[in-house]
């Protein structure tokens, strides 16, 4: 891999760092004022919530919001940092439907599917326009996943995270 892949990954790293992170800082700025569930706290066939209360409009905000800006900051059309985000929201949406219809309740662990969906998604519907190969996306993917996994109780432990996985 060349350098210049090494940083276009790198920086499609940080943007879908930036995408999962800012629905928790919007939570964190914010509490519980602006959070409309996305799902309007409306119930599936099943009688389960469709997605749960944790995923919210203002998260949605927040994350393509914060990753236009942080697309701009590195360089990168703010589209893309929009597109990520979206992408990576609709990837953490799926799996929040897919945990309710097996019966896991919002903020249930679920690791690596979670962080594998909302990181491969963007990066494989987007990957003509942002020029990157299956392999990286793979490799994003993969550097994501355990990244997340890695860090996720330390934000637990410092009070950022609600949960920590």
């Amino acid at each position: 891999m060349d350098s210049i892949h090494f940083i276009k990954d790198f920086k499609l790293l940080v943007l879908l760092g930036v995408a999962n992170t800012m629905p928790i800082v919007a939570w964190h700025l914010f509490k519980d004022r602006f959070s409309l569930p996305v799902d309007f706290n409306k119930t599936f066939f099943d009688g389960r919530p469709i997605l749960g209360p944790h995923k919210t409009w203002r998260g949605l905000i927040a994350s393509v919001t914060g990753s236009a800006i942080a697309a701009l900051l590195l360089g990168v059309c703010y589209l893309d940092g929009i597109y990520l985000a979206i992408w990576s929201m609709a990837g953490d949406m799926f799996t929040s439907f897919v945990k309710r219809r097996i019966g896991l309740s919002s903020g249930a662990r679920f690791t690596g599917f979670d962080q594998a969906v909302e990181s491969f998604l963007p990066v494989a519907v987007m990957k003509d326009r942002l020029g990157i190969t299956w392999l990286d996306c793979l490799l994003i993917t993969f550097i994501f996943t355990i990244v997340e996994i890695w860090i996720s109780p330390f934000l637990f432990r410092i009070g950022f995270r609600r949960n920590p996985y």
